[in-house]
């Protein structure tokens, strides 16, 4: 028989480590796996030690955030370790997300953390202290599905649907994952965290980019890349040169609010192009995008189509979108996504994620990071498309 985990032991027997951020979520998992029996250890990384995020409202993985872990800990009367990925965290986190915007991209942190620290390191950590699931505290679901492995999918409070940011996960680190909130809405969590005693019950969420201390991201990148700060030209899609900026690190893709130059109609950023440090803008229909080409392409569904096989899915460029109609064609390991009704505002560096469906416990089919197309590639991809 197995267990709520899925594990054919019984609970006693079976080692979860949880993942404990310091936060309502993970706190309230590893009381949830206690409650049940189950042989819990708690984990905190310590990911950055920035004197100002220690003490920041929203920060995570800082001095306050592991006292906190701490202090459940001792609470649930379970095991917890601190373990030190500082340099770790800068390498795989911190210097990609200062090289993506010197690059004119848009990154997303959290995607890095969880594929390059949380779910490789920590997994592996896992394995040493003889766990059978690493649990965590993201708002997803996981489950068993029919060629053996476990699907990834929506949760059931949409409003807390952290799917976006786990497309990486690879189907070897989900057979290992557990996620014991998939099913619950954030006022349960809390309730749970009032009635297990935590004083961290009514704690704020920590925030996106949570190595950031003062919240201005532009000076971790200056400090890192001070390319990326260099001055450049505002140009028109029409070719006009409009004014200058300071710094493609200061804009993104679908952009329209401080810009920094008057025209007689409303103008958007279409596009960074950093290698000449301009920053082209156009009108909001210049913003439309049909079609875009993934890399770092992940695959959860069960099978892959092949090559030039149109497969209907759900597409979300952002995490704040819902998803929306698209197809997904493979082209020699490319994966290319035709969005059926278009998007605005889609910047490379921001993931594309693809769902079976677009409501509900949709199941994840994977994803990738949108990367900007060259001249040859764009013509490239509009003959795939147009011979299909």
């Amino acid at each position: 028989m197995l267990n709520s985990l899925d594990i054919a032991k019984p609970p006693s027997e079976t080692r979860v480590v949880v993942a404990m951020s310091g936060g309502v979520d993970s706190s309230v998992v590893a009381g949830l796996m206690a409650e049940q029996g189950y042989d819990v250890v708690g984990v905190t990384l310590q990911l950055y030690d920035h004197g100002e995020a220690i003490h920041r409202k929203g920060a995570c993985c800082a001095g306050q955030d592991i006292h906190d872990a701490r202090r459940v800990a001792e609470r649930l009367a379970i095991p917890h370790y601190v373990l030190d990925y500082e340099e770790r965290f800068r390498k795989a986190v911190i210097d990609r997300f200062a090289q993506s915007y010197a690059e004119g991209e848009t990154p997303i942190p959290c995607i890095d953390c969880n594929r390059h620290v949380k779910f490789t390191d920590l997994l592996d950590t896992a394995r040493d202290l003889g766990a059978d699931v690493l649990a965590t505290g993201h708002y997803v679901s996981s489950r068993p599905v029919a060629s053996g492995r476990r699907g990834l999918y929506r949760p059931a409070d949409a409003d807390r649907d952290q799917s976006y940011f786990l497309f990486a996960t690879t189907p070897e680190q989900l057979d290992l994952l557990r996620f014991p909130l998939g099913g619950m809405t954030k006022p349960e969590t809390r309730e749970h965290a009032r009635r297990f005693g935590l004083s961290i019950a009514d704690k704020a969420d920590s925030q996106d980019i949570c190595f950031v201390p003062t919240g201005r991201y532009t000076s971790i990148v200056e400090k890192l890349k001070p390319e990326a700060a260099e001055a450049g030209d505002i140009v028109h899609v029409d070719g006009r040169v409009l004014g200058r900026h300071e710094g493609v690190m200061r804009f993104t893709v679908g952009q329209r609010r401080g810009i920094g130059v008057a025209a007689h109609e409303p103008l958007y950023v279409i596009g960074l192009d950093a290698a000449r440090r301009q920053v082209i803008v156009g009108p909001r229909e210049a913003l439309a995008t049909h079609t875009i080409v993934l890399r770092d392409f992940n695959w959860l569904g069960d099978s892959l189509p092949p090559d030039g096989e149109p497969l209907a899915c759900f597409a979300k460029v952002r995490s704040t979108r819902p998803p929306r109609p698209a197809v997904l064609r493979m082209a020699a390991g490319t994966a290319q996504i035709d969005l059926l009704d278009g998007e605005e505002g889609v910047a490379p560096g921001q993931a594309c994620v693809l769902y079976d469906s677009a409501e509900g416990p949709a199941r994840v089919y994977g994803g990738g990071f949108i990367r900007r197309l060259s001249q040859a590639e764009t013509t490239s991809s509009t003959r795939l498309q147009a011979a299909i």
